[in-house]
């Protein structure tokens, strides 16, 4: 499922926990307005996701600094609240992982809702 919504008209917050985060969209929409609230109260994080660095945030898939490993895992929640700091649209195809390379690091990280993938041992 492809999620998608328009930075140029938000959709509202959603009250309702339970559909904010276990809607349809997965919460997708939810990390994503976060990430537009982060962007006006925190320019330096968001100049750094428009230079294309992978900045920690809440959800699994950022990076402070270079690492051993060849590739990390971390989720598209984390993708949808980046394109939030980077002020794009939302767009998120829940059923593909996608892999973007840290500018700073040149770590690439692949993204993915696979929670046995995101939680497993091997992934780090």
């Amino acid at each position: 499922m492809i999620v998608t919504a328009s930075a140029h008209q938000p959709p509202p917050f959603q009250d309702d926990f339970e559909l904010r985060l276990n809607g349809q969209d997965r919460g997708l929409i939810n990390a994503w307005l976060a990430g537009l609230n982060l962007r006006t109260n925190n320019a330096d994080l968001a100049e750094k996701a428009l230079a294309g660095e992978l900045p920690p945030l809440p959800f699994k898939g950022g990076l402070e600094r270079k690492i051993k490993a060849q590739n990390k895992v971390g989720s598209l929640w984390y993708v949808a609240m980046w394109q939030g700091l980077r002020g794009e649209d939302l767009r998120v195809d829940t059923d593909q992982s996608i892999q973007l390379v840290c500018s700073k690091t040149q770590v690439p990280v692949t993204y993915t809702l696979d929670t046995a993938t995101l939680f497993s041992k091997a992934a780090e």
